[in-house]
């Protein structure tokens, strides 16, 4: 027996400034509609199924928490909704502009495009992100989070993708500091990447025809690849790690690879020696 399509609500241009205005609201379109004022309620639209939230703004905190089949498009989340969407599940966002602190945290099964996002602790402890055509900035960006695809975004950030586990990167650019730290699974094809200190304690990372910019990258690494990639201003790279490499262009300088082959067209300087460590990594340069 096939279930009856339930019967769908429409709220339009109304504003909601009380605690928890449209809790526990079910098949529900909400649009055109502003969250503010002097109420200053918390938690919208908590506890939400099946909505549809489109051409709305809010200025509350927590608006969409524990929220499930949700799609929000064309809406602001300005900085006081400080943790806008958490707990929340399968859900996309498209065409939004989202400002909260803590933006989407121990989410599952969440899509972003066509977005911009300026969020400082963004994406943390998640399962199943997947980001496309965004412009985002964050210091703290996806933390401890899996299963995670980046296409086309521009991310400004510090300490990013710390503990992920299952990551693909495409078609971006990455201005970063310290980013990929203790990260697990990782995959990142035609990027450039801009960093210091890159994917220290990392496993299973894989970069291919990536533009690699930054100091002492790639350190203490567990089964590290790179793929036809240029490193620009990479000085003391690889030290103590387990690494196969193919870098076109020059190196600056490479430090004490515990083990593999570094096959580029040239470094500046090879340094072995004064090591904690059994160190056997190769450093080739092409004729």
């Amino acid at each position: 027996m096939s279930k009856e399509k339930a019967e769908r609500t429409t709220i339009k241009g109304q504003t909601f400034d009380e605690e928890r205005a449209l809790y526990n609201a079910a098949h529900t379109d909400v649009v055109c509609c502003n969250f503010a004022g002097p109420a200053d309620g918390e938690s919208a639209l908590k506890e939400a199924r099946d909505i549809k939230v489109k051409e709305c703004t809010f200025s509350l905190r927590y608006p969409l928490w524990h929220v499930v089949d949700f799609t929000v498009s064309e809406v602001t989340m300005d900085d006081k909704t400080r943790a806008p969407i958490w707990y929340a599940k399968h859900g996309t966002l498209k065409n939004c502009e989202i400002y909260g602190v803590k933006a989407v945290r121990e989410c599952e099964d969440i899509q972003i495009k066509d977005s911009t996002i300026n969020s400082v602790e963004f994406g943390w402890k998640c399962d199943g992100l997947d980001l496309k055509d965004v412009t985002i900035n964050s210091e703290y960006i996806f933390f401890d989070s899996r299963n995670v695809s980046l296409t086309n975004v521009t991310m400004t950030g510090k300490y990013s993708f710390q503990y992920v586990d299952g990551l693909k990167i495409t078609d971006c650019n990455l201005d970063t500091k310290d980013a990929f730290w203790h990260s697990k699974n990782v995959t990142v094809k035609n990027c450039v990447v801009k960093g210091e200190y890159l994917a220290w304690f990392s496993e299973n990372l894989t970069l291919i025809n990536c533009k690699i910019i930054g100091t002492q990258p790639f350190c203490y690494c567990k089964n590290l690849k790179l793929i036809n990639c240029t490193m620009e201003g990479c000085d003391l790279a690889f030290e103590y790690s387990e690494v196969e490499a193919d870098v076109k262009g020059r190196i600056d300088s490479v430090k004490n690879p515990k083990s593999g082959t570094i096959t580029c067209d040239e470094v500046g300087e090879i340094i072995m020696g004064n090591a904690v460590m059994e160190c056997s990594g190769q450093v080739v340069t092409r004729d």
